[in-house]
């Protein structure tokens, strides 16, 4: 996920600052994510549960994410691709509800572990948290698409 994230990085960074500040928000929640699950390169060398306090952060900040492209992001993107048509538009209204079941997983994973303090729950957290990244992976494709939809009609209207 973070060599895509580098991608889209690449592809968009730059071209809007309301995007830039998405795909920051990104990292910073990918980082976390690595963080928690234990992966390279940002696992400790033992292998152990996460604090409480670090898995409430990563939720605070997976509840961020969802939260800014619902209620801020996703809609100035399609106001923006209506403006290069109703194509764009159309298109971009098509993705949006193939986006809902990623989010509905990213609040029910928060539900269970924001305010838990029960070590047998944490247990769970491995398996959950491979739900949570096949989730996220998909809205991140999702979400790729809108920003591609976007840069190309932008890309077409400034040539």
């Amino acid at each position: 996920m973070l060599r895509e994230l580098e991608k889209a990085e690449q592809k968009w960074g730059g071209s809007n600052k309301l995007i830039d500040q998405w795909l920051k928000n990104r990292r910073k929640l990918l980082v976390h994510y690595c963080q928690i699950a234990g992966l390279p390169p940002y696992s400790k060398s033992e292998k152990s549960l996460p604090s409480f306090e670090h898995v409430k952060s990563f939720c605070d900040l997976l509840v961020d994410y969802v939260s800014e492209g619902h209620f801020e992001v996703y809609d100035r993107v399609v106001n923006a691709c209506s403006e290069y048509g109703e194509s764009s538009k159309t298109l971009a209204q098509q993705v949006l509800p193939k986006i809902t079941p990623t989010t509905n997983a990213a609040l029910d994973f928060n539900d269970k572990y924001a305010e838990t303090q029960d070590d047998l729950v944490l247990y769970q957290l491995d398996k959950d948290l491979s739900e949570l990244a096949h989730n996220m992976e998909t809205r991140f494709e999702l979400e790729d698409e809108l920003l591609e939809v976007l840069h190309r009609k932008h890309s077409e209207h400034t040539q």
